[in-house]
C-alpha cells in the first residue's frame, strides 16, 4: 500500500492594486484548504505627488511582504474605464505591485476581475456584497476592514485555485 505524499501549505498574498489604497491578503492553501493569515492595506496620502504615492505604496507591500513571507503573489488585472487618465496611473500601481513581489523573488500570476469574481462567488459579474459573503465562508476568520482588502482576499482565493494550471502555462511559455 502506497501513502499519499504530504502536502505542504503555501503562502499566498493576492494584491488589489490602487493609488488611493492598494489592499492586500494573505492565505495559505493545503490541498482545498484555505486558512485566512492577515489582510490590511497600503494608503499613501492623497496630498503626495504620484511618484510619492508609487514608493509609498512599494515600501508598504515590501514590508507585508517581508512580515509575511509569501511564496506566491497574485494581483488583480487592471478593470479598463472609461477616463484613460485614471486608467493609466491605476496601471502604474498595478506595476508597483507587482514589481515589490518580484524583487523578492515571488512569481506573480495576474487575474482578471471577472475571473475572481467567478471563482470566489460562481458569477463574473458579481457584486461587492457577494464576494464579502462568500469570503465570510471560505475564510471565516477573516474580517476585511475594505472593499479593496475583501478583493485581495479574492485575488489569494482565485490564485489557489488557479495555481496549478498558472505554473504550467507558465513553465510552456518558457520552453
Amino acid at each position: 500500500m502506497t501513502s499519499q505524499p504530504i502536502r505542504s501549505p503555501v503562502r499566498i498574498i493576492g494584491i488589489d492594486p490602487g493609488l488611493r489604497r492598494t489592499g492586500w491578503g494573505v492565505i495559505e492553501t493545503e490541498g482545498n484548504r484555505l486558512v485566512y493569515v492577515a489582510c490590511g492595506s497600503v494608503e499613501p496620502p492623497d496630498n503626495l505627488p504620484l511618484a510619492s504615492r508609487l514608493l509609498a505604496i512599494h515600501e508598504g507591500l515590501a514590508a507585508v511582504l517581508g512580515d509575511y513571507k509569501p511564496a506566491e503573489a497574485a494581483v488583480e488585472q487592471t478593470f479598463v474605464n472609461k477616463d484613460g487618465v485614471a486608467t493609466l496611473k491605476l496601471g502604474q500601481a498595478r506595476g508597483v505591485a507587482m514589481l515589490a513581489p518580484a524583487m523578492f523573488g515571488i512569481s506573480v500570476a495576474e487575474y482578471a476581475p471577472n475571473q475572481v469574481k467567478k471563482t470566489v462567488v460562481g458569477a463574473g459579474h458579481a457584486e461587492k456584497n457577494q464576494i464579502q459573503v462568500m469570503l465570510k465562508i471560505l475564510l471565516p476568520k477573516a474580517e476585511p476592514p475594505s472593499a479593496d482588502t475583501a478583493d485581495a482576499l479574492a485575488v489569494a482565493i482565485t490564485h489557489a485555485h488557479h495555481r496549478q494550471s498558472t505554473a504550467l502555462r507558465l513553465r510552456v511559455a518558457n520552453l
